[in-house]
């Protein structure tokens, strides 16, 4: 028999109900979001003898984060908990469950700012180049590598596409993403080439029973996100890219290389889905210690020195 898990705060359960069908966050972000709450909870009634959200004081919160600290989780993970429990304060103000926000005050961690690994030009061909298409699993990589660097979808996105998301006509695709937010993205020649040879050539063997689902695995059901992971590592050690890498690389590949060509800042937010612009400005940073990379090594005086 399941031992019966403690309840501390019922107003935890309304908060994830709210992020569900209002904000319309994503399955694995509520499950995250509650599992940090209900820490937090646990923590407040073990240690600070809290039993009611109307008696959270700023100092039990502190004490808390203190906690976290003692604990040595990283910069980054407390910085998410924090902003979670701000979040979740600010939620009960405006329903008027609490009167003060006492989370209001607190202040997040200052992390180190890591930037994401990105692949080179020539290595994104290098790899999409060594995809054999003598198979069905072939042609349907393929299509989802060049479908990946086409667009810099997230990688939940682009295994829960369906055939109805695809225009190779019109020669865009369209996706509901972060938010069940519609944006419909522009698709190259290379990637309408490998989704027709698949869709046309390969798909129906892959698919066992009839279904919207565009990408299948061997067996015939969805691909899961760990499946995909492991196919990419292993083609990038078949190249020799010895890069740490994963389909959210590709993804970080996409943006990077669009800023390089010219291409406005705004678009590429649009075009990855990402509600505010501060996200997408970590691809300026990326560009920018690109190009000096490039200038060090191709400028001749910096080349001598650099030497």
């Amino acid at each position: 028999m399941k031992e019966k898990k403690e309840v501390y705060f019922y107003e935890i359960s309304d908060f994830i109900y709210f992020l569900e069908v209002d904000k319309r966050l994503s399955k694995n972000t509520s499950i995250s979001y509650k599992s940090d709450l209900n820490k937090y909870a646990e923590f407040l009634f073990k240690y600070q003898e809290v039993t009611d959200v109307s008696e959270i004081t700023e100092n039990n919160i502190n004490k808390y984060i203190m906690s976290l600290k003692r604990a040595e989780l990283s910069k980054q993970s407390i910085a998410r908990k924090i902003t979670v429990i701000k979040e979740f304060h600010k939620f009960l103000v405006n329903e008027k469950i609490i009167n003060i926000d006492v989370a209001k005050m607190i202040d997040l961690p200052k992390t180190d700012k890591h930037l994401p690994t990105v692949l080179t030009q020539d290595e994104i061909t290098l790899m999409l180049d060594s995809i054999s298409t003598d198979s069905s699993i072939g042609k349907r990589n393929k299509a989802m590598m060049e479908t990946l660097y086409a667009t810099g979808l997230r990688v939940t996105e682009l295994l829960g596409l369906k055939i109805s998301n695809i225009h190779l006509n019109s020669k865009y695709i369209d996706i509901i993403g972060k938010g069940n937010k519609e944006r419909a993205i522009p698709l190259g020649e290379q990637a309408i080439i490998a989704l027709r040879d698949y869709i046309e050539n390969a798909r129906s063997e892959l698919s066992k029973k009839p279904g919207e689902l565009l990408f299948y695995n061997y067996q015939g059901n969805e691909m899961s996100r760990q499946g995909f992971y492991k196919y990419i590592v292993s083609l990038a050690k078949e190249c020799n890219i010895e890069k740490e890498i994963s389909p959210h690389t590709i993804r970080h590949s996409f943006a990077t290389h669009l800023l390089e060509g010219g291409v406005d800042l705004r678009m590429v937010q649009e075009m990855l889905g990402h509600e505010d612009i501060s996200t997408t400005q970590i691809y300026t940073h990326i560009d920018k210690s690109r190009l000096k990379e490039m200038y060090l090594n191709t400028h001749p005086i910096a080349k001598k020195e650099n030497d």
